[in-house]
């Protein structure tokens, strides 16, 4: 399917004062975690070694991340508020992360989020008491490769997933720009909002689910609907094709929820009505079933040009099921980046790749900043709950923090005007966020020295892991 393609004459990612030491970034990776929110997994970013005592705040100034380490609101208790407590990043339990959940603890009133209601998250597993109101714990320095990301290069204070719900719905955003199963359906503000259902991993998901699968959709006028989960519409890929500039979608399952281009039709191009296999020519070429092969095509020389790194389950953040590699995970690649040799053509990974690091959805998991919805009846679904997001490239200034409102859509229209793409083209989250991180990054800059995060396994270890790759979540 052909899809007409809007691009610009100029590549601008700044202001440029001195020549700039390269015009635009060859490579970027978009790595895609798990379920978290700033308050659940960064408190560490408030303590030394890598804050100090003034170096978090819930009104923060341009030096100070927003993280909030007290008085977390809790309607269900006397007083309203309450401190947390921590819990580890492999957990026990696992939190309510559907679209009802985010309505839960929204506790919407007059078009506002009071974030009060967490506490009610439902919950399964071995629950504590008010599961949802916890932090992870530090002490074994688990979370030190993430924290040193965020202070060694670019935070992003505000950053929103795009959609009020879970993993499916969001990976369509991060891939596609869109939940709605068609342009037209993206028009009108109808959108999927929850995962396949019946939710277990035989049902399969996208346009290769079993017969009987279905996704709840959500319109602007509050009716809802369901469909089998296979939609049609453009995608980022489609852009980037267009223009000749190559992708790969690295991910640990074919069929899973968390492998976006299965739901797309003329990408997935299945070999059935429904239960079968994705066998498309774009499927076969781009979608990598294999997560860890991310690094070796760095360290071969082999990355394409636009990257979406999706995690085996071990190595997710996903409450559950997690076995706290994710912090080694992500920075096993940005290593294999800024420690990569010199290709036989010249190129230096290092000096020409930007890192965007962000979680999918919140995970169920506490966070006090409400999030701005959309103007009219895109507001009904979006934008959803605050995730962390890093920035990492040769470019962008250590410790750097950024109080600009971004979205998914805010990458996408990175990668766009990256590329010399409209921004907006694709005419969903694209075209409805306002920022394209071009903040994060100064080119007129000599590339930095990279300096390797410290990390408890490496890449070697994903690599030459024999354990059989789960699911990035359980739900």
């Amino acid at each position: 399917m052909k899809f007409a393609i809007r691009c610009s004459l100029l590549i601008v990612l700044a202001p440029t004062l001195t020549p700039a030491q390269i015009s635009s970034f060859k490579h970027i990776i978009i790595v895609f975690q798990e379920n978290r929110t700033p308050d659940n997994l960064f408190q560490g970013l408030c303590v030394a070694p890598y804050g100090k005592s003034t170096s978090c705040s819930t009104t923060p100034s341009s030096t100070q991340y927003d993280i909030q380490t007290t008085n977390w609101m809790d309607k269900t208790s006397p007083g309203s508020t309450m401190a947390p407590s921590s819990t580890p990043l492999a957990g026990v339990f696992d939190l309510g992360h559907r679209h009802s959940s985010f309505t839960n603890s929204c506790d919407k009133v007059n078009g506002v989020c009071k974030m009060d209601n967490f506490a009610s998250s439902t919950c399964t597993g071995t629950c504590p008491s008010k599961p949802a109101l916890k932090y992870v714990d530090n002490s074994t320095g688990i979370l030190n490769p993430y924290l040193s990301l965020a202070t060694q290069y670019g935070w992003a204070n505000y950053m929103f997933q795009t959609n009020q719900g879970p993993s499916f719905p969001a990976h369509q955003y991060i891939f596609g720009g869109t939940s709605a199963p068609s342009a037209s359906d993206d028009a009108i503000a109808t959108f999927d909002a929850d995962n396949v259902q019946p939710e277990v991993s035989a049902t399969g998901a996208g346009c290769i689910a079993i017969s009987g699968a279905t996704v709840a959709l959500i319109a602007a006028n509050g009716k809802k609907s369901t469909m089998f989960p296979c939609f049609e519409h453009e995608t980022m890929s489609d852009l980037l094709d267009g223009i000749g500039v190559s992708w790969k979608y690295y991910t640990p399952g074919s069929n899973s929820i968390w492998t976006a281009p299965n739901a797309i039709s003329h990408i997935c191009q299945p070999n059935a009505p429904t239960g079968g296999k994705c066998v498309g020519p774009e499927w076969t070429s781009n979608v990598i079933i294999k997560a860890t092969q991310v690094l070796t095509d760095i360290s071969n020389c082999k990355l394409p040009q636009v990257v979406w790194s999706i995690p085996r389950g071990q190595d997710s953040d996903h409450a559950v099921g997690n076995q706290g590699g994710g912090p080694s995970w992500v920075a096993s690649i940005v290593n294999a980046i800024g420690n990569n040799k010199t290709c036989s053509n010249g190129e230096n990974y290092w000096q020409n790749t930007a890192i965007i690091i962000t979680w999918d959805d919140w995970g169920g998991w506490y966070d006090h900043e409400p999030p701005t919805f959309l103007a009219g009846d895109q507001g009904d679904y979006q934008l959803g709950f605050r995730v962390p997001m890093i920035v990492v490239s040769a470019y962008t200034n250590a410790g750097y923090i950024d109080n600009t409102r971004q979205d998914f859509g805010s990458i996408l229209r990175f990668v766009e005007n990256n590329f010399g793409i409209e921004q907006g083209a694709l005419d969903f989250s694209d075209a409805r966020s306002t920022s394209n991180l071009s903040q994060f990054f100064h080119l007129n800059q000599t590339p930095r020295k990279f300096t390797t995060i410290s990390a408890p396994l490496d890449a070697t270890y994903f690599i030459n892991d024999p354990t059989p790759a789960a699911d990035p979540d359980d739900d």
